[in-house]
């Protein structure tokens, strides 16, 4: 039996919720899984439909950790536990020692939330609740050097790349609306991303606006809410791309894939932002299955998941002239194609079957 313990799960969106779904679902094919999540909103359809055995802790948030460590405690005593995976270290801070002496266990780590400097409360908060784990999983090698630098203890970090389920089969309704999206516009540009100031959503506005006159028929679709929404929208207006600028506040999975493969680039030349900053980057491998090749920023941890030169590029996301320049290099000669087929290459080192391999060879 796998255990997961985590904070973020479906229905509710983002990376690390597809991240420990999909971890949860590929442990499933080397047996029985018991996930302890979080409460959330809809939950009743998609809990039936996952085939796993999932247990939602509700409650007032702070209270939740104590009852799910409870929950924890009390199921490894009536079953056998195979292996321990928390997504976060908060997830595992309040696991008894003693109930993870019995098994191997794995904590993730992503980079905004370890980035507490050293001997801060906080810092020393992590590396008690790290320290507890048999195995610290990072997502990539800028993470990994992220925990060194902030004081955890190199031994015990393992590098595991997260896995993606992509490519999935597009219907022809999402098909035809996402080309309907884009017609005839070329290049074809889109992120997938919260909006926020880590990823350089205003730089890229900026950036579509310079290229109008290199590219006249250019198409930007941004997928993701967040609190830059309405500032974003005010600076659309401003720069007059009112055809050129698309800003999706949301979107099925399936539309959002459909126009992933009609996309010519994926754009998120992610900056460092505060304590906030770009771990690895899943959406750069969801659009490679795809396909489609991807600039990203220099800061952070991109680099694992876009081969510079190769895949994509990386810029500086701090500089309108570096998005700029590699944004043209990238479609100069036609080299997007080629970026596009290297980037679907590389992709298929990224599917969960391989990537939850490298986890069970380590229990």
């Amino acid at each position: 039996m796998f255990v997961i313990s985590t904070r973020n799960f479906p229905p509710d969106v983002g990376g690390i919720q597809n991240l420990m779904s999909g971890l949860s679902l590929s442990l499933l094919k080397h047996g029985p899984v018991k996930v302890f999540a979080e409460q959330t909103t809809e939950i009743n359809d998609f809990d039936k439909k996952t085939g796993l055995d999932l247990t939602r802790i509700s409650g007032f948030k702070f209270l939740r950790k104590y009852r799910k460590a409870n929950l924890i405690r009390d199921f490894s005593l009536k079953n056998s536990v195979r292996a321990f995976f928390f997504d976060h270290w908060k997830s595992i801070e309040k696991i008894d020692e003693k109930v993870l002496k019995n098994a191997p266990s794995f904590c993730l780590i992503h980079s905004k939330e370890i980035n507490h400097t050293q001997g801060s409360f906080l810092n020393k908060r992590m590396i008690k609740s790290l320290n507890k784990a048999s195995f610290v999983i990072s997502n990539s090698e800028f993470t990994k050097n992220l925990a060194i630098k902030n004081g955890f203890e190199e031994k015990k970090i393992k590098i595991i790349h997260p896995g993606c389920n992509y490519p999935i089969k597009i219907d022809n309704k999402n098909l035809e609306t996402a080309k309907e999206l884009y017609r005839n516009s070329f290049p074809k540009i889109i992120t997938v991303a919260r909006l926020d100031k880590r990823k350089s959503h205003r730089n890229i506005l900026m950036t579509i606006k310079n290229l109008k006159p290199r590219f006249p028929n250019i198409k930007y679709i941004s997928i993701g809410d967040g609190e830059e929404m309405e500032n974003l929208k005010s600076l659309k207006n401003e720069l007059g791309l009112g055809n050129e600028v698309v800003l999706l506040k949301e979107s099925t999975e399936l539309l959002k894939v459909a126009l992933l493969e009609q996309s010519d680039l994926f754009l998120m030349p992610s900056i460092i932002y505060k304590k906030s900053v770009e771990g690895f980057g899943i959406s750069f491998i969801e659009a490679a299955a795809y396909g489609t090749g991807s600039i990203g920023g220099i800061a952070g941890g991109a680099s694992d998941a876009i081969q510079d030169g190769i895949s994509g590029y990386l810029c500086n996301g701090e500089s309108l002239n570096s998005i700029y320049d590699t944004i043209v290099k990238f479609f100069d000669n036609n080299n997007f194609k080629q970026l596009g087929k290297n980037a679907f290459t590389f992709s298929k080192n990224f599917h969960w079957e391989k990537v939850v391999k490298k986890y069970i060879k380590l229990i």
